[in-house]
């Protein structure tokens, strides 16, 4: 379990030494209530695995006055180190979109590298609104392929997920993707169009493997299902990660369900795993009145960003709790990069440290 703590002071020093035209008026922006008013959250991808565990990446939280809190391109891959493989398991990686030389690439002749744009904003209305865009591959190294391309199963391409909270009767979503390319039978990567996948006997392994398994790469396969965020408890998220009396939510959610068996076709066990990819909500209360637009009052213009000091994450055990907000191992908000026109704030980030559930 981590937590990520906004230094108040350094937020405090750059509003005495740095002199930008606004910054007055930054100082007597009136901030949105940070329980109870509008708010979006961005999330690149979070990961259910069966009942041990979940693990989240870091999720931006919109600021409490206008700007933005965006995702550092440093995050390219799940898992990122030991302790996200703990959770994850270390048979499956996911590629966030970039990738160095071209040998290097987990995706089809002519998908290029490119950052993804993951972020959080409270627009100068106090609109709050937050988008994620990115490639996305999932690998299974347990392939053995002599490329990573050889090894991937699943690539999301164009996708993108993105809310707008404007009013409480207009919540908007929506989740597209360019092109899902799924293997094939024939162990080639195809094209499968851009509304969702439902396939059965896909060749990808469990996430983990147990000690002493004997596992048949042959015969062990997974039926996978690709389908759009509709509502916002599908998400798998922190309990940082609130809604309000309105919401709107969207991203693609992978579910996946392996049968592992042994050489002699026998069932060994079943693991599922759900996956959520650009995972974006935002949330109004009920009475929510949108600012007008190009005023000059507080709140008018994007300032300085105010955060919440502290945005606490942890783990909630499935039988006790709503399961979709378990937290293992990744804190929220700390690690993304917080923006105002005023000036830019790199927050300090965390080596967060993975924890199962009991």
């Amino acid at each position: 379990m981590t937590r990520f703590v906004t230094k108040l002071g350094a937020v405090t020093a750059a509003f005495a030494f740095v002199s930008v035209p606004g910054l007055a008026s930054a100082q007597t922006t009136q901030a949105v209530d940070e329980k109870t008013g509008p708010v979006s959250f961005a999330n690149v991808a979070s990961v259910r695995i069966g009942n041990s565990g979940s693990l989240i990446t870091e999720t931006q939280r919109s600021p409490l006055t206008p700007g933005q809190s965006k995702l550092s391109p440093d995050r390219t891959k799940v898992p990122r180190d030991d302790g996200e493989k703990k959770t994850f398991g270390g048979n499956w990686d996911i590629n966030l979109g970039r990738y160095g030389a071209a040998a290097q690439s987990p995706y089809p002749k002519g998908v290029a590298s490119r950052d993804h744009n993951v972020l959080a904003a409270l627009q100068q209305t106090t609109v709050p609104t937050a988008v994620a865009e990115s490639n996305y591959a999932l690998i299974d190294n347990g392939h053995g392929g002599a490329t990573p391309a050889d090894n991937t199963v699943l690539v999301l391409e164009g996708a993108k997920s993105a809310v707008d909270c404007t009013s409480p009767s207009k919540p908007a979503s929506s989740t597209s993707v360019s092109k899902i390319w799924v293997r094939d039978g024939n162990g080639d990567l195809k094209s499968s169009g851009a509304s969702g996948v439902d396939v059965k006997g896909l060749k990808l392994g469990p996430p983990s493997t147990v000690q002493g398994e004997d596992i048949s790469k042959e015969k062990t396969s997974s039926d996978l299902t690709v389908s759009r965020v509709s509502a916002f408890d599908q998400l798998i998220r922190q309990d940082g990660w609130r809604n309000g009396d309105v919401n709107a939510a969207a991203g693609w959610k992978l579910e996946i369900v392996t049968h592992v068996k042994n050489p002699a076709g026998a069932d060994l066990r079943e693991a599922r795993t759900t996956i959520v990819l650009g995972g974006v909500s935002c949330s109004i209360p009920k009475n929510f009145v949108a600012k007008p637009a190009g005023g000059t009052g507080p709140g008018a213009a994007p300032e300085q960003p105010a955060v919440p000091g502290t945005v606490p994450a942890g783990g909630i055990p499935p039988q006790t709790a709503d399961s979709t907000r378990t937290v293992v191992g990744l804190g929220l908000l700390g690690a993304g990069i917080v923006i105002g026109a005023a000036a830019m704030l790199l927050f300090r980030r965390r080596n967060p440290a993975s924890v199962r559930e009991k």
